[in-house]
């Protein structure tokens, strides 16, 4: 953790802040593809209570969704929107994570792929798939428009425009909290190109073992899939990782939501 320099620290921390912020981008337009329409200030809060409590704790839908239902209450925001919303920015992150994975896995060279634990062929197929879905999912919402049954409910798909915002704010999104991960890493490490395609079948790992935040599950396979990677060097840069991506927003959520939670009994 030494070798970091104070460089890596900072930009770590500026990244965080930075994905949090598209993070409240993707719920803005989310709400708004509900109908419901709270101020632009009070979306970037609500969602940002919403996912460093939800990232850090799991059951992220169920999580997210019952912080997003007490913040946007007093906006006349209603159950049925604050659940689409989760949805919205559940597609989001998939189709993000989907398409910047794919186009790593696509587009590293074998060289770079030596580096890893995946070989190329099934690299190549693996990226294929993934693209092949994120970009499906947004044809999709570009030519049908009746409803489609979701789990014996109707929904109407997002536009062609709002399937797009999912897809790129989804894209740029991962594409820097991978980034986090990726600075703290030592030199000589994978390319970032490479390393994409080893952090999205991570997140995908840790995202089924249903364990808060993935913890142990994500860092497994990301020391399976990078084995040409100092033990110790990897081990730090996923504390350094989860400190300023989960621990610190969680922190700081936390704090907020016990403050507000105070001023509300006090009002009562």
């Amino acid at each position: 953790m030494a070798g970091w320099g104070s460089r890596a620290i900072i930009m770590a921390l500026l990244l965080s802040a930075l994905s949090f912020l598209l993070m409240g981008a993707i719920e803005w337009v989310g709400l708004r593809w509900t109908g419901a329409r709270p101020p632009l200030a009070a979306t970037q809060v609500g969602s940002f209570l919403a996912n460093a409590i939800a990232h850090a704790l799991g059951a992220n839908l169920l999580v997210s969704g019952a912080i997003r239902a007490r913040f946007y209450e007093r906006y006349g925001v209603s159950l049925t929107q604050v659940a689409g919303t989760t949805l919205f920015a559940g597609v989001a992150f998939g189709v993000g994570l989907g398409a910047l994975s794919g186009a790593g896995l696509l587009l590293a060279s074998s060289a770079d792929l030596a580096h890893t634990a995946i070989p190329p062929t099934v690299a190549r197929i693996l990226g294929g798939v993934l693209m092949a879905g994120a970009f499906g999912y947004v044809g999709l919402c570009a030519i049908r428009r009746q409803p489609v049954a979701v789990f014996g409910r109707a929904i109407v798909l997002p536009s062609f425009g709002d399937a797009v915002a999912q897809l790129v704010l989804g894209v740029v999104d991962n594409a820097i909290a991978a980034a986090i991960l990726w600075i703290l890493l030592p030199a000589g490490g994978p390319t970032y190109l490479t390393f994409i395609g080893a952090y999205a079948v991570a997140c995908i790992a840790g995202l089924a073992s249903s364990i808060p935040g993935g913890a142990g599950v994500f860092e497994s396979a990301m020391a399976a899939l990078l084995p040409g990677i100092d033990a110790a060097a990897l081990a730090a840069a996923f504390l350094g990782y989860r400190l300023v991506y989960y621990i610190l927003p969680l922190i700081i959520a936390s704090a907020a939501l016990g403050a507000e939670t105070l001023r509300r009994s006090r009002r009562g």
